[in-house]
C-alpha cells in the first residue's frame, strides 16, 4: 500500500504521531519528509543507526533532545536543525515536560523501505502491543525482521556482527513460530485518519527545500 501525503501513522509506545509531508512515491523512493509531533516524555525506539541514510531533525516548536556521537544536541529555538549523518548512532527525545514537540525529520535514500520497515512494521507492532515499553519488538520477532532490513534501521545493541550471527540462529525457529519479516496485516493497514499540514515557518522549510 502506497503512503500518501496527510496520512497519519501513530507509535502510542513512543507516543509519537508521524503525519506524512512528502512520501517517498514522490521522490522515486529517495526522500521522505514526516511531520512528527510528540507528546511530553516521547522518544524514537532505541538506540539506532541508518548505514546508508542521512536523517535530518528540524523543531517547528517545543524542545527536542538528539542524542548523537554521545553528546546531547538540544534544538530549543524555532529552525534549529542537525543532521545525522550514515551510520551515525543516535536517538532522540521530547525535552519537554509539559507541551508538545513538533519537529520535520527527514530522511534521505532508502526512503521506500523506511516506510515499510518503520510507519508499517514497527508501528504496527507497537500498535498491537508487540513491542516492549520503548518500543522495540521481541528477540524472535527482530530475528526474522531487522536481517531483512539491515540497510534501513540497526540497532546499536549489542554490535551489528553480534545481531547477525544471533539472529541467524533463531530466525528458523521465528518461522517456525509464525513471525514474519513484513507482516501482511501490517502492510495493508490503512491510516485511520488524515491531517491537513501546518504551514512552515520559512526557517524550517528552509532546511528541507520546501517552498
Amino acid at each position: 500500500m502506497v503512503v500518501n501525503p496527510g496520512e497519519v501513522y501513530y507509535n502510542p509506545r513512543c507516543r509519537e504521531k508521524v503525519v506524512i509531508r512528502t512520501p517517498a512515491a514522490h521522490t522515486n523512493g529517495e526522500r521522505i519528509i514526516m511531520d512528527v509531533y510528540v507528546d511530553p516524555g516521547g522518544f524514537v525506539a532505541g538506540y539506532h543507526s541508518h548505514p546508508f541514510s542521512e536523517e535530518r531533525f528540524t523543531l517547528v516548536r517545543g524542545r527536542l533532545r538528539v542524542h548523537i556521537a554521545g553528546e546531547d544536541v538540544i534544538l530549543k529555538e524555532t529552525g534549529q536543525s542537525v543532521l545525522i549523518p550514515p551510520g551515525k548512532v543516535h536517538r532522540w527525545y521530547s525535552d519537554s515536560a509539559d507541551d508538545e514537540t513538533f519537529m520535520l525529520c527527514e530522511l534521505r535514500n532508502k526512503a521506500d523501505r523506511f516506510e515499510k520497515l518503520v510507519l508499517r512494521q514497527l508501528f504496527g507492532l507497537a500498535q498491537d502491543g508487540k513491542t516492549n515499553d520503548v518500543g522495540v519488538p521481541g528477540l524472535l520477532q527482530r530475528a526474522v525482521t531487522l536481517p531483512e532490513f539491515a540497510d534501513v534501521v540497526r540497532y546499536a545493541s549489542p554490535p551489528w556482527p553480534v545481531q547477525r550471527v544471533l539472529y541467524g540462529a533463531l530466525a528458523p525457529i521465528a518461522r517456525m513460530l509464525g513471525y514474519q519479516s513484513c507482516n501482511p496485516e501490517y502492510m495493508e493497514r490503512a491510516p485511520e485518519e488524515t491531517a491537513e499540514l501546518e504551514e512552515l515557518p520559512p526557517e524550517v522549510a528552509a532546511h528541507h527545500l520546501i517552498n
